[in-house]
């Protein structure tokens, strides 16, 4: 019995069991894989274009062939390098993108790289393409970081690697930007000739002028300035087969605007007119006072003048300012800018002041266009009483006929606009008012009214005293404040009116104004406003503001 308890006892003694781990060869993960050599490919990039980096970049290429070929278990599946590019998007990196795909199409096994701030410094970028390669069984190697991302362990330690790749390149980003404002600060101008029509860079390194660009440049100019829309001069240019500043033939109306905007044109630049939101985004913003600006001045020789520019602008501003009649809105309303007719912008009510529009009567089965007062048009006689409708035909033959006058006067008109040129830059030289002194002068004033803030609160002297003081200095302030002013736009109205006059006389010394017929293009280039002062006669005021009085011919 006793025999029996041992043997049974023995029986069920616990079996010590042993587990032994074979390891999984994690670069294995195919079903095919045993029967043929890995297929590995390798990523390198360098950050910039400097020749130290390029030696980098071969020695990168050099390394990882030798590498690769020299194991008997891999076989060579590319080396897919991106030269320059940004490591913050993957978008820019044409040979990244290009791995990426033959991964995702099953002809690459593994891939190998440097470090994480080679493969991307952007964190969510490189944790996205990690997880896609490692759900097909391809495992990336970063050899810096010792790093294979088929090690479920790793990933934690890979986005902290990646967050500082992305840290690294946003403080690279900030250097940059920092070293481009030192740069600016100084005058260094940078220069996308590529992009700017008209110059090219010259032997000096600094822009030189192309003279067949530049006439482009200056046609669009001055036929904006003349009254042609911006589409007008887009098709103008491609009936003509003259190309883009990239060298389209087709061109868009944002170039154009850009261009008759680009104060590069008048020899000057504007650094900082857009900068980066997002280092990693690239997203770029205009800046509207949210970073320093730097204008630099005389930087290169001009293409347009600065009378002709300056002029162009204030037609950009008054053509966006115009506003839309709407009907039974009008009185004196003006009307939204049409470059379509001319005497849409020009012809004016000598009654009211409100703008004619353009009409077709249609009587008898006949029709007939004629201009008409806005007001009298929507309102009848209750805001103008007076305004007549007017032919259009006879409007066109008068005009012409003040036209062919014009220049059958062109030598006397042009030595009169010169005399108000002259007059106009006397005006301007004029030194009886010294406007340095008064600056001065307000400046001291201003300090002295601080020194009072301060002895005021110090003194036991009644307030009336102080509060007397500050009224006196205040109104001489004000006083010369005023003075200032009102020279200042003296100033400007001189400077206007010479801008004027200069390109009258372009235009007098450039165009026949001996017409046969109507055209809309000289009187927009030409002519300052029509006024109706009658059913049968008008007032013709040019650019330069000389006037012309003229009878309209009978109907």
């Amino acid at each position: 019995m006793q025999a029996q308890t041992a043997m049974q006892a023995q029986t069920i003694t616990p079996i010590q069991k042993r587990v032994d781990v074979i390891p999984a060869n994690i670069l294995l993960t195919k079903p095919n894989a045993r029967k043929r050599k890995l297929r590995v490919a390798a990523y390198c990039r360098v950050s910039t274009e400097q020749e130290e980096q390029q030696s980098s970049y071969a020695a990168q290429i050099a390394y990882y062939t030798e590498k690769i070929s020299k194991n008997k278990d891999w076989e060579l599946a590319g080396i897919f390098a991106d030269e320059g590019i940004t490591g913050t998007s993957a978008k820019k990196r044409t040979e990244f993108l290009k791995l990426m795909a033959l991964c995702e199409k099953g002809k690459i096994d593994m891939v190998l790289t440097k470090s994480v701030s080679r493969f991307s410094r952007n964190t969510l970028d490189a944790i996205g393409y990690i997880r896609k390669l490692k759900a097909k069984g391809i495992p990336i190697i970063f050899e810096k970081e010792g790093i294979n991302t088929m090690e479920m362990a790793s990933e934690m330690a890979l986005c902290f690697l990646s967050g500082f790749a992305q840290a690294e390149s946003e403080s690279i980003s900030r250097n940059v930007t920092w070293g481009k404002r030192q740069s600016f600060k100084s005058g260094k101008v940078p220069f996308q000739y590529s992009r700017i029509l008209g110059y090219e860079k010259g032997e000096d390194g600094q822009p030189k002028i192309v003279p067949e660009e530049a006439e482009i440049v200056k046609r669009i100019f001055r036929s904006f300035y003349s009254g042609a829309s911006v589409l007008k001069i887009k098709e103008s240019l491609e009936a003509d087969n003259i190309l883009s500043p990239t060298g389209k033939q087709e061109w868009s109306v944002g170039v154009l605007q850009y261009m008759l905007r680009n104060e590069r044109y008048i020899g000057d630049a504007l650094l900082q007119k857009t900068y980066v939101v997002d280092c990693l985004t690239k997203e770029t913003r205009k800046s509207n006072g949210e970073i320093p600006q730097y204008y630099v001045t005389g930087n290169h020789e001009s293409i347009v003048s600065k009378d002709l520019f300056n002029l162009v602008q204030e037609e950009i501003a008054r053509r966006a300012g115009k506003r839309k009649v709407a009907k039974k809105a009008v009185k004196t309303e003006k009307g939204k800018y049409s470059s379509k007719y001319a005497l849409t912008e020009l012809l004016c009510c000598g009654e009211c002041g409100t703008q004619y529009r353009r009409v077709t009567w249609a009587r008898n089965s006949k029709k007939k266009v004629v201009w008409r007062c806005i007001n009298r048009l929507e309102y009848g006689t209750k805001y103008c009483k007076e305004s007549p409708t007017i032919e259009e035909s006879r409007l066109h033959q008068a005009i012409v006929t003040a036209l062919n006058q014009l220049d059958a006067d062109k030598v006397d008109v042009i030595e009169a606009l010169k005399a108000g040129l002259r007059l106009a830059i006397g005006s301007q030289n004029d030194d009886s008012f010294n406007e340095a002194a008064v600056q001065n002068r307000i400046a001291e004033l201003q300090s002295v009214m601080m020194d009072l803030v301060e002895l005021s609160s110090k003194s036991s002297a009644g307030a009336d005293y102080f509060d007397a003081k500050f009224e006196e200095i205040a109104a001489e302030i004000k006083g010369l404040q005023g003075q200032l002013g009102e020279h200042q736009e003296q100033t400007m109205f001189a400077q206007n009116t010479q801008a004027r006059i200069h390109e009258l006389l372009y235009m007098m010394e450039h165009t026949d104004l001996s017409l046969k017929e109507y055209r809309e293009d000289v009187v927009k280039a030409v002519i300052d406003k029509v006024e109706v002062l009658s059913a049968d006669r008008i007032r013709i005021t040019f650019k330069g503001n000389t006037q012309m009085e003229q009878e309209l011919p009978s109907e």
